[in-house]
């Protein structure tokens, strides 16, 4: 079929001002500058199906220049998912299904949730890796049953941002040859013109990468666009980025090549003076049948998912359990036996109490978890022996002359924020539970990943150790006080700062089994001693009644609640033996998660912490976030740390024995 590419390329540019007039709000010139560029990929060579936007095969997709979400948008529409026109007319509004920016699980067809610039090509560095490494564990010879491309978009401000350097420096040495970039290069961002602030040379920068180059090509020639994605499309153990020449808001004769036509509605005069000017003379939010004709999708995309279906179903008789464990790995299914495996994990930790520090705690449960789970890819930014996210189960992950040597544990050097990002990208692909390591004070490094996890709700890991004052003498640079608070925040996060080996293995089995968010694991470097329990299951509801008076020889109701993490849970139960021998009864509560704890019914809450009894928390860390529990005292640290052994500092820094026992006392004389 040959296909009127002028046509389809103006109905997006109508579209796309149409829309964006209409909610007076919005980014019409990307979306009217990359029309051609959309028009090859999108009508010519992307393979999705649109009456299956999730079907495992498929291309992915990724607009990193997530302001010009107009442009998924129509190509959604045009092609045929179910995106209907008055979605489009509700544009930016309440509960519509066409957001600012795009939102995975909200629009069909949206593989990413894109608008912080950078993170888009991260994401999809992410996705690539993900089908290179499941393809290496399942593909046999005459068997490609994982076998797709990964195409990003992207703009000067992607590539300005720091974290695409990380990213795509990663996507070379990981060789990455499914990964396709489109540079739409137009010279513009809001403040105008970028050449005064933005003098890379982009080509000599990604060929330095391990890229292979294209272009520059003219964006707006649908030849030299087509060829170009045939070029990038040809195996050659390098990921692709073409450049392509831009003029941002083409077609509208005042506004095009400038920044007004980056980020405002056109105004309806110069509307109608596009209309003129491209030849469209249809009705706002018309468009004609012969066009909807050219750019439906779904016959092309049934035939191509069919024509997988069919290989995966001779893959499957062929290899039974490899077709069973690909479903199961790409459902996000955990295996049968996992909660045996974490009910006799829990029992071992219990039965050893061992007193080790919990990032080894972790390294423990790892064993157990990476053994029974292919799924679990871990990493680090350069800290595996510190994090200790290695097993013996999980070798480093190397490439040679493109090939992946199974190795399930990334070394992702220096890049916290790149290797968020691109754990995002992994597990928005499937087939992979992602995690990663680094100290938690570099958490900031990742922050606005972290986010872009719990906001899109995926199962993220974040391993981060040296979690406190505890670290010692690298000092208040290295030493976290703020960031367990600061996590907290996140909606949709998970914190867990666990104890010690049973409840550390309590947190890695949440993080895993969770369908619905990331978590985040702060763990400590020095030792910490076990903690007997009563109710192994209580831990999973985030805080649990640790120790009654009576476990320390004193038969008398608690007067007072002790509530503690991490760390800090055995100066809560020193001090609770202390205070037997004086009489004063108390209860020690161990909140390992504050977030889980948080989601429990209020007979739980009351039932672990009595509304009656003054409430005294120990955490080394910023006190504000404790107050919501009515606390009558906060045992924490509201300032930086200092230089000198854990030891001393905690001592120092108010958190021994004798510490928390006069503030308990000088807490019930209030009372």
């Amino acid at each position: 079929m040959t296909r009127p590419h002028a046509l389809m390329a103006h109905a997006i540019r109508a579209l796309a001002m149409d829309a964006v007039q209409q909610a007076n709000s919005g980014h019409p010139g990307a979306p009217m500058g990359m029309a051609e560029i959309a028009v090859g990929l999108w009508g010519e060579r992307l393979k999705h199906n649109p009456a299956d936007p999730r079907w495992p095969d498929r291309d992915r997709f990724v607009l990193s220049n997530g302001h010009g979400s107009m442009l998924l948008y129509a190509l959604l529409h045009l092609s045929g998912y179910a995106l209907p026109m008055q979605e489009l007319k509700n544009f930016r509004q309440l509960h519509s299904l066409t957001p600012g920016h795009p939102e995975v699980d909200i629009t069909p067809g949206v593989e990413t949730t894109t608008g912080p610039l950078g993170q888009g090509i991260a994401n999809a560095v992410g996705m690539a890796l993900a089908e290179k490494l499941l393809a290496k564990e399942f593909n046999r010879p005459g068997h490609a049953v994982v076998d797709h491309h990964t195409w990003a978009f992207l703009g000067d401000g992607c590539l300005m941002e720091g974290i695409s350097h990380e990213a795509c420096a990663l996507a070379g040495a990981w060789q990455l040859d499914k990964l396709i970039t489109v540079y739409d290069d137009n010279g513009i961002s809001i403040d105008g013109q970028v050449a005064p602030w933005y003098i890379d040379d982009v080509d000599a920068r990604f060929r330095a990468y391990g890229w292979h180059v294209i272009g520059p090509i003219d964006g707006h020639d649908s030849a030299a666009v087509l060829a170009a994605l045939d070029e990038a499309k040809q195996p050659r153990g390098k990921p692709t980025l073409i450049r392509a020449k831009t003029v941002i808001g083409q077609g509208s004769p005042n506004r095009a090549g400038s920044a007004k036509a980056h980020g405002e509605a056109l105004g309806a005069e110069e509307i109608k003076l596009t209309r003129e000017a491209i030849g469209w003379t249809h009705e706002p939010f018309v468009i004609p049948d012969e066009v909807y004709a050219a750019w439906d999708a779904k016959a092309r995309g049934a035939e191509q998912q069919g024509d997988w279906q069919r290989r995966m179903d001779a893959y499957a008789t062929e290899f039974p359990e490899l077709g069973a464990e690909l479903r199961r790995r790409l459902a996000g299914e955990l295996p049968e036996g996992y909660a045996k495996l974490v009910a006799d994990l829990l029992n071992s930790t219990h039965a050893k109490a061992e007193t080790v520090a919990s990032r080894k705690a972790s390294q423990l449960a790892l064993e157990s978890f990476t053994a029974a789970l292919p799924e679990l890819l871990g990493g680090s930014a350069d800290l595996t022996g510190s994090n200790l996210t290695n097993t013996q189960s999980t070798p480093a992950l190397r490439f040679d002359q493109g090939e992946a040597n199974g190795g399930r544990h990334i070394n992702y050097g220096v890049r916290e924020f790149g290797m968020a990002a691109i754990m995002n990208g992994v597990a928005l692909h499937g087939g992979y539970i992602p995690y990663g390591g680094t100290f938690l004070t570099f958490s900031d490094y990742s922050r606005n990943a972290i986010r872009m996890a719990a906001l899109m709700k995926k199962r993220v890991v974040h391993v981060f150790t040296h979690d406190s004052i505890g670290l010692g003498e690298d000092g208040p640079t290295h030493q976290s006080v703020e960031h367990a608070a600061s996590l907290r925040l996140i909606p949709g996060l998970d914190v867990w700062r666990p104890a010690d080996t049973t409840e550390t293995a309590m947190a890695w089995a949440a993080a895993i089994a969770r369908h619905d968010g990331p978590s985040a694991l702060l763990l400590s470097r020095q030792n910490l001693p076990y903690a007997p329990k009563q109710d192994l299951g209580a831990i999973a509801r985030g805080a649990y009644v640790l120790a009654e008076p009576e476990e320390v020889g004193l038969k008398k109701k608690p007067k007072a609640v002790l509530i503690a993490t991490g760390s800090e849970v055995q100066w809560a139960l020193h001090a609770q033996a202390e205070l037997a021998k004086q009489k004063i009864p108390v209860r020690v509560v161990s909140m390992p998660s504050t977030s889980v704890f948080d989601r429990q019914d209020k007979d739980y809450k009351k039932a672990v912490l009595p509304k009656k009894l003054p409430r005294v928390a120990i955490e080394a860390g910023v006190t504000d976030g404790w107050w919501k529990y009515g606390v009558d005292a906060v045992i924490g640290l509201d300032r930086y740390g200092e230089s000198a052994p854990g030891g001393v500092l905690f001592k120092l820094f108010g958190f021994s024995t004798e510490n928390v026992v006069a503030v308990v006392k000088e807490v019930l004389k209030k009372r």
